[in-house]
């Protein structure tokens, strides 16, 4: 009994050992080839970018392009849903290989992860419903705007206070986990205004009963660049993936994908 008892302990400091190693290994593409799996962690609500269709499957642009990205290397993508918000910590503590899911390059951001090359531009917009009658950011003066929790429109709202949060109801957006229950609370009359990225927004009042029920409006806020984020000692993954980029460009893979998820407004 004892000497089973030792084994069974050995072997419980040696798998937690192993455990260690593979949470603190700096370069994770030879486990990535090894296992021949990749996990991506995304906000599976993001559309058109990474969201579940009616039937409860995975699509998106980000989708497409992660798995043609890792095709090249004969490595299967497994898409983990995450709280957007909590995206740093689960790539931290390596629950998930990349943040792959409209990701915006910013300096705080860069801070923390490494990034790939980028792959698609991004605005952030004020949509509205046009029964409102908001036609500039200042008319939004004393209405309820919504942000996602964590979003780049999250943090573009507070990097230039004047251009539209001065205006809005106690100088305070409303958060939202996800775009989706916004909309909801817009087309309810809870909100008067919503702050968010361009690719969700064209999408979603693309597929509403009246488009025309909405208005979009545009500011001086920066455009956005669309790119991988993953752990800053990647740096063979990160070549990998830049790499994965060049190829599906030159033989007309990116262009395909681009236009099937946006149309003639792809960049």
């Amino acid at each position: 009994m004892r000497k089973w008892l030792i084994g069974l302990l050995a072997g419980l400091a040696l798998f937690a050992t192993a455990g260690c190693a593979r949470t603190k290994a700096a370069n994770s593409w030879p486990r990535i080839q090894q296992d021949k799996t990749v996990v991506v962690g995304l906000d599976d609500s993001f559309v058109p970018m990474g969201f579940r269709a009616k039937s409860g499957k995975l699509e998106g642009f980000d989708i497409d392009l992660a798995k043609a990205v890792f095709k090249l290397y004969g490595v299967k993508v497994s898409f983990q849903p995450i709280e957007w918000s909590m995206k740093e910590t689960e790539l931290k503590n390596q629950t998930i290989d990349l943040i792959w899911n409209g990701y915006s390059v910013t300096p705080e951001r860069a801070k923390q992860v490494r990034f790939s090359d980028d792959y698609l531009v991004n605005h952030q917009l004020l949509v509205t419903k046009r029964k409102d009658n908001v036609t500039s950011f200042a008319a939004m003066k004393g209405k309820t705007l919504g942000v996602q929790t964590g979003s780049s429109g999250a943090a573009a709202l507070d990097a230039k206070p004047k251009l539209l949060k001065q205006y809005i109801a106690k100088q305070n957006p409303v958060l939202y986990d996800t775009f989706t229950d916004a909309f909801l609370d817009l087309n309810a009359g809870r909100i008067q205004g919503i702050f968010m990225d361009e690719v969700y927004a064209r999408y979603y009042i693309a597929h509403q009963p009246d488009p025309s029920s909405y208005r979009v409006l545009t500011g001086d806020f920066d455009a956005e660049d669309f790119a991988v984020g993953m752990r800053k000692s990647d740096t063979e993954l990160q070549q990998k993936i830049n790499a994965g980029f060049k190829t599906l460009t030159k033989n007309g893979t990116m262009a395909k994908l681009k236009h099937k998820w946006f149309g003639n407004a792809a960049d």
